[in-house]
């Protein structure tokens, strides 16, 4: 006979399972268990070909090699804007979304801070996850160009600004034109003056500089690295503190040139602004576990990257010593809200 005392007492046991059975497989409150559960995308802001569209590819190449992440990864790439396009769109329709990752730089934090092309949104709009590299700057001409070095470059551009096409693969006030414009605003030309054409991504402004369209570009030295080598571009300097290593040994930097002007550009991975504890909990686990990784090592020296890991709260902090930092050049170039 199954009396009222002994069938809740039954119920209660069959509840108390439950409950343990559904927090061991992470339940409804997405616990560390239960994520991730299906493919991630991880999108590159920009055209194939530049920066971002490499760092997307690496790392989900290496996650899934090292088996560091057990679902399929994939990379979308959404052009537009320098990335503004794409992190307006995330942030009000992907902000609970922790299934699609994307890749950026400094131009999460220039396209907020700019007056003119202005996002409305930033680094605070998202959950910044970790920083993975650092990268440098490039001036960059074709093989065959009639400038031998910045010098040159500078002095053309000082003599008539209109003469020379500067180009990069980001829209106005953004990277690449930061990139392209400092050397020649710290030469005291008049950044304004400057003839510059943007394009969606590295790869198209390296294609219009080989296709006759532009003079010059300011790119990244990664972006730049596999043109080098192939002897279709030279380039005049790099914005690095001192000379880099590899095919770059050779390259001067711009303070070796006479030009005070230094640019670091670091890469790393955001979500959407609504992640749960354990979600970012998980990243900052797998993300550490790939920087420490020998593939993920040989995956920076194949791409002229070099390693600079930030994660959690550091991450954060970095961020925003870099927005000040941003804000007070793009004020110096009269480029700031």
């Amino acid at each position: 006979m199954v009396t009222f005392k002994n069938w809740k007492w039954k119920a209660g046991l069959v509840a108390a399972v439950a409950a343990i059975t559904l927090t061991g497989c992470g339940g409804a409150g997405g616990k560390s268990g239960d994520y991730p559960k299906k493919p991630i995308v991880v999108v590159a802001p920009s055209g194939a070909g530049g920066g971002w569209d490499k760092t997307a590819r690496s790392l989900t190449k290496v996650l899934s090699e090292a088996k560091l992440v057990d679902q399929t990864m994939t990379v979308e790439n959404k052009p537009g804007g320098g990335g503004a396009v794409f992190l307006a769109d995330y942030v009000t329709q992907d902000k609970k979304n922790p299934y699609k990752l994307f890749v950026s730089s400094p131009p999460i934090l220039i396209n907020n801070l700019k007056k003119e092309g202005n996002s409305p949104y930033g680094y605070k709009d998202t959950t910044p996850l970790a920083q993975l590299t650092k990268d440098f700057g490039a001036i960059v001409v074709k093989a065959d160009s009639k400038y031998a070095d910045i010098t040159a470059l500078m002095n053309a551009l000082k003599a008539d600004p209109t003469k020379i096409t500067v180009a990069g693969g980001s829209a106005p006030g953004s990277m690449d034109h930061v990139i392209s414009i400092l050397p020649a605003y710290k030469f005291g030309i008049d950044p304004k003056a400057v003839k510059y054409v943007s394009y969606d991504g590295g790869g198209e402004a390296i294609a219009a500089l080989l296709g006759g369209n532009a003079d010059v570009i300011g790119t990244d030295v990664s972006s730049a690295a596999e043109y080098l080598k192939a002897g279709k571009v030279k380039v005049l300097a790099v914005t690095s503190a001192e000379r880099l290593s590899g095919d770059f040994k050779d390259i001067p930097t711009l303070k070796e040139s006479g030009i005070d002007a230094e640019f670091t550009i670091w890469r790393g991975v955001f979500g959407p602004k609504e992640m749960t504890d354990d979600q970012k909990a998980y990243w900052e686990k797998t993300l550490k576990s790939l920087n420490d990784s020998d593939v993920w090592k040989k995956e920076l020296q194949s791409n002229s990257w070099e390693p600079e890991f930030r994660s959690g709260d550091e991450f954060n902090k970095f961020l925003d010593d870099q927005e000040v930092l941003l804000k007070d050049v793009l004020t110096a170039l009269g480029m700031a809200k």
